[in-house]
């Protein structure tokens, strides 16, 4: 991908469930920018993967795990994931993560 600026209204977001959507912002072969936004309710799910991850909230409130820890997060907070970490979240407060990754999630262009 060669673009270099991405407007959020002219970005599509992807319905991941009821209360869970992604809208992929900017990336290349080595990074990803993406936002997710939450439904109070909704769940990303214990996974984990080989990319590097941070993540800012940028609106309301989460319960985060990440290995055997657990936090929670409010606006202004963030959190990394290191590679193969299992990590999920519980959305508290209806919100949006930033969520950065390293290298480009291909699964998510797929």
């Amino acid at each position: 991908m060669n673009k270099m600026f991405f407007e959020s209204d002219g970005m599509n977001w992807e319905i991941l469930d009821a209360k869970v959507s992604r809208q992929i912002m900017g990336y290349d072969d080595r990074i990803m920018l993406v936002k997710v936004r939450f439904e109070k309710g909704g769940i990303g799910a214990l996974h984990q993967h080989e990319h590097s991850q941070t993540s800012y909230v940028a609106e309301g409130t989460f319960e985060v795990t990440i290995g055997e820890q657990k936090m929670i997060l409010r606006k202004g907070d963030s959190f990394h994931v290191p590679s193969n970490e299992m990590h999920g979240v519980c959305c508290l407060e209806a919100g949006l993560l930033i969520d950065n990754f390293s290298p480009v999630r291909a699964d998510f262009l797929e």
